[in-house]
């Protein structure tokens, strides 16, 4: 994808959370990863994606 299809994404993604709200934000993130990961149709490569996704530290500990 090219950064300005990843940013129209994240634009998407940033008014979803806005409209459900920050209670109900993380109950609908997880709705969309697991839908994209079904999309995906790739169960190991999911995971990894949701591991290389935590925030780290600069000396690579989880934030």
């Amino acid at each position: 994808m090219s950064i300005e299809t990843i940013e129209a994404v994240y634009e998407a993604l940033a008014r979803a959370v806005e409209e459900v709200g920050e209670e109900r934000a993380p109950i609908y993130l997880a709705e969309v990863c697991l839908t994209l990961a079904n999309e995906l149709d790739d169960a190991d490569r999911a995971t990894r994606i949701v591991e290389e996704c935590i925030p780290r530290g600069p000396d690579g500990a989880e934030s």
